[in-house]
């Protein structure tokens, strides 16, 4: 008997049909002898909807009443499915997420989990029940609801299969395992058998949306057992783990894009001591993230620099420089948006030459020109145009010998919680 959490995205429950799928899987877990705990998210696009109908009311909703909203939509998921599989002859009790003992810090929107005590859940376990858990939600100290941010659902099944020690994390989505690439763009992606935590870390922060990073970032650290499959099939999905056993030939696992990029150039600074603490000392009390930082040679005392920051954040990071401009005098401001960063993730790529100088080559084959680059040991990104990213993942696919003759499943929209 093993003790298994299964986490269901939007997608997957998004129709009573789903939903009814869904729970005839939770049930074949039961009738073999599983404890099972199973996470899930607002059904389809009730988040969105949600979302709509709240800018309809108040363009700048506050973010306290925006937890207490969206947070119904997992609540609804989890009776519905509770009610599912009731109607297959088994019992299950569903919980929403401060109900599961889930705490959080005091944030809206994007709020950590602090701590978790799952009593109430492992005494329904004991009872018999399936335990249906509402994803994406805590409650802080002070009994305020909390949702966790997009991704959400995720973090929510990793960290309560480390707090429960479950044997396995399964994550059900719509494609059936992590692909060498996103299989909407590349019909011949490559499904891998297994990813470790650091590779699938990568591609995650780097765009690729199957798992969120804060998820990844948990089975790391508790050693999750985590598993990637489809909730529309029954094939083998992708196991993450510490570490993954590397094909014969293949140095780069993944390819990953963003489009949620802008990249700001301040022109003609002096080149003296202190200058780039100023500046992303500036931005990162405000918040600001910034990516990749790129400075030119010197000229006549003055260098040019760049970076970039998330799409959203271009205007803010624009206000902020533009504020300091009296402590780091600058010839000229200027800010590129319609942007996207490709990246190569594999670690294989730190002792292998050369995998550099084939991503450039596939670019440039292509008659696209790289405007920013940023490397570690296992990723290489580079900023360029967005109307060129289909073609250039394709053609970076190729050269590193990922493609097959097998079509990638893909079984329905996105899940994004």
């Amino acid at each position: 008997m093993s003790l298994i959490v299964m986490k269901f995205g939007g997608s997957s429950v998004g129709t009573t049909e789903r939903m009814q799928r869904v729970a005839r899987r939770i049930a074949d877990n039961k009738e073999a002898g599983h404890k099972v705990v199973v996470v899930v998210s607002a059904m389809g696009d009730t988040t969105d909807d949600l979302i709509d109908q709240a800018n309809q009311l108040n363009d700048s909703p506050p973010t306290r009443e925006m937890d207490m909203l969206l947070s119904t939509g997992e609540q609804i998921s989890v009776a519905l499915l509770s009610m599912a599989i009731h109607k297959l002859g088994h019992s299950a009790k569903s919980f929403t997420g401060w109900q599961a003992g889930f705490r959080t810090e005091a944030v809206h929107g994007k709020a950590r989990i602090t701590d978790i005590q799952p009593d109430r859940l492992f005494k329904a376990l004991e009872d018999g029940n399936a335990v249906i858990v509402a994803g994406f939600q805590g409650m802080t100290d002070e009994g305020e609801i909390t949702t966790l941010g997009r991704g959400g659902s995720d973090t929510t099944a990793v960290a309560l299969a480390a707090a429960i020690n479950a044997d396995v994390c399964e994550i059900f989505t719509d494609v059936d395992g992590i692909y060498s690439t996103d299989p909407r763009i590349v019909t011949c992606a490559r499904k891998l058998s297994e990813i470790s935590y650091d590779e699938m870390l990568e591609l995650a922060n780097l765009g690729a949306a199957v798992l969120h990073p804060r998820a990844v970032e948990y089975a790391k650290n508790y050693n999750v057992r985590l598993v990637v499959r489809s909730s529309f099939t029954q094939n083998e999905g992708t196991s993450v783990k510490g570490e993954a056993v590397m094909e014969q030939g293949i140095v780069v696992r993944g390819i990953a894009y963003d489009k949620n990029v802008a990249r700001i150039s301040i022109l003609g600074v002096e080149d003296t001591p202190g200058v780039l603490a100023t500046v992303f000392g500036a931005l990162a009390s405000q918040g600001i993230d910034v990516d990749i930082i790129v400075q030119s040679g010197v000229q006549d005392g003055k260098a040019d620099f760049s970076f970039t920051v998330g799409l959203g954040d271009k205007d803010r990071a624009t206000k902020v420089v533009e504020g300091i401009r009296s402590k780091v005098p600058f010839r000229e401001l200027e800010t590129e948006d319609n942007l996207v960063k490709v990246s190569i993730v594999g670690a294989g790529m730190v002792s292998n030459p050369g995998v550099a100088a084939k991503m450039f080559e596939a670019i440039s084959s292509l008659g696209v020109s790289i405007k920013l680059v940023s490397t570690s040991e296992i990723r290489l990104s580079c900023i360029i145009a967005a109307e060129n990213v289909h073609d250039v993942v394709r053609a970076l696919h190729t050269a590193y010998g990922l493609d097959t003759t097998e079509q990638a499943f893909v079984g329905g929209p996105q899940d994004r919680r």
